[in-house]
């Protein structure tokens, strides 16, 4: 299993690039850009806009992957949101994940801030399915973000080449699912560096190739952890 961060993006200064950096020197594999307009049910602070910042990430860092968790298809024409993960993972190669998603409720108000329509889900899923089946067939990987049944089938419909994404899921979910495509995580991982370990150890148990951990308290306690559970699947 490869693990990786979101990186701190509800702020207004540019502390992501440093822990992108960071996270790279301390061998972790990825780092991850939430996509809003501000924090969830938040609107009176701060979020950078993902994309910039996934481009800044991608110039000042060599080998760990990245990409937005996830890119909201409806915000963008389908064809420009595709054109911008296209030419990040020029940037970037081999680097990139495209995470997509359809969004929900909870980020509805976003959209509605700005003036930007929201479709139906069957729509919203019909653009997501088109934008990555069009990055997939680029050899860009695509998570698509789960959590309803129509997007876990939505990602084992697409095939090789797509995850799908369980944010906050238990272990006995992700094993369900890991059997018929691929599956990965992301959520808070809080306490002890040996009861992250331990939960990472859980979430690979359970077939989950990727554990995504939203920005811990401590970057070093959190590699301590990842260390740890290498140590051990290692032997």
């Amino acid at each position: 299993m490869r693990v990786g961060i979101t990186l701190p993006t509800f702020r207004d200064d540019a502390a992501a690039l440093d822990a992108a950096q960071r996270a790279e020197a301390l061998g972790l594999d990825g780092v991850f850009v939430f996509d809003h307009f501000w924090p969830p049910e938040r609107p009176d602070l701060p979020s950078l806009s993902a994309f910039p910042v996934l481009g800044a990430v991608a110039a000042a860092t060599e080998r760990i992957c990245l990409g937005p968790f996830v890119a909201r298809v409806g915000l963008v024409p389908d064809e420009v949101l595709v054109a911008e993960l296209r030419s990040l993972s020029f940037m970037a190669p081999r680097r990139l994940i495209a995470g997509l998603g359809t969004g929900d409720h909870k980020s509805a108000g976003e959209n509605l801030s700005y003036g930007i329509a929201v479709s139906g889900p069957e729509e919203r899923r019909l653009a997501l399915r088109r934008s990555a089946r069009s990055l997939i067939d680029l050899e860009v990987p695509v998570w698509v973000g789960g959590g309803s049944i129509a997007t876990t089938e939505l990602a084992v419909e697409l095939g090789p080449g797509a995850a799908v994404n369980l944010w906050e899921a238990q272990p006995s979910a992700l094993a369900v699912v890991a059997p018929r495509c691929e599956v990965t995580w992301g959520g808070p991982l809080d306490g002890e560096v040996s009861q992250v370990a331990q939960s990472l150890h859980e979430l690979e148990a359970a077939g989950a190739t990727w554990a995504v951990c939203a920005w811990p308290r401590s970057l070093e306690d959190f590699s301590e952890a990842v260390e740890v559970l290498r140590r051990d699947r290692d032997g």
